[in-house]
């Protein structure tokens, strides 16, 4: 099993699909669907509404269901879909890596993955904790924010060059890198994150960690940085202004 997209509602569709195709690096599909290079047939759904997230799909199941989580979360789970790949480019998104929700309870959150979806936690930290579907080190994490909303959602790229090429064509283009470049602690990730025009929090990154049967779950004790850090490399800068209201800007739709 995968992770496949994200479908969200956004007030300009128009706006938002012009920069994920041409900005981003996604590729236009049928019905305002963007997809990466690699053989899914869409990452990223949008249609016109104000700001919310509508579903996270995963591809690979044996059966298609819809299974709503505790916090009006709507996972959905599909067989899997092939398209032809896209041309290798270092500039173009591949797949979604992660995605990361916001909640008021992420020790209920997590229990409700492990016990309903299926999912096997990774890592654990003061913030958040990390769940995965296959060997990827996560597909989606909780973070403690104290309300349920859309944290983030992550592209992966090819590579570390991939990152940092995405990083100077946004600033190019008027979206300066509002976190990174950095090295996550756990997954291990190099990471750019930006706000998108549509308002909400995404991340270039590559590089992230596998973790198999016999991946010791790492604790809050293991995931300290010292005073000043906020990565691996201690080189990136956050604006946590901008990065708070993008968090807080999608919220999980009630239909």
């Amino acid at each position: 099993m995968k992770l496949q997209s994200v479908d969200l509602r956004v007030p300009d569709v128009e706006a938002a699909a012009s920069f994920f195709a041409g900005v981003w690096g996604l590729a236009h599909v049928a019905g305002n669907r963007l997809r990466g290079t690699d053989s899914l047939p869409y990452l990223i759904g949008l249609e016109q509404g104000p700001p919310a997230i509508r579903a996270i799909t995963f591809s690979g199941s044996n059966d298609e269901r819809e299974i709503k989580g505790l916090e009006g979360e709507t996972y959905r789970f599909v067989r899997e879909q092939s398209v032809a790949t896209l041309a290798a480019d270092r500039d173009r998104p591949i797949r979604l890596s992660h995605v990361v929700l916001n909640s008021a309870d992420v020790d209920t959150a997590e229990r409700f993955a492990t016990a309903q979806l299926g999912f096997r936690v990774s890592d654990r930290t003061r913030h958040m904790t990390f769940l995965r579907c296959n060997r990827t080190h996560h597909c989606i994490a909780y973070a403690r924010a104290g309300f349920p909303s859309l944290n983030h959602v992550a592209f992966e790229m090819a590579d570390v060059d991939g990152v940092m090429r995405g990083i100077g064509r946004l600033r190019d283009a008027g979206y300066p890198c509002v976190w990174g470049p950095g090295r996550h602690g756990p997954g291990n990730n190099v990471f750019g994150y930006f706000v998108g025009p549509h308002g909400g929090l995404i991340e270039y990154t590559s590089e992230v960690s596998e973790a198999g049967d016999d991946y010791k779950v790492g604790s809050p004790e293991d995931w300290k940085w010292p005073a000043g850090r906020i990565d691996q490399w201690g080189v990136s800068q956050k604006d946590t202004a901008r990065t708070n209201a993008a968090e807080r800007a999608f919220t999980w739709s009630s239909r």
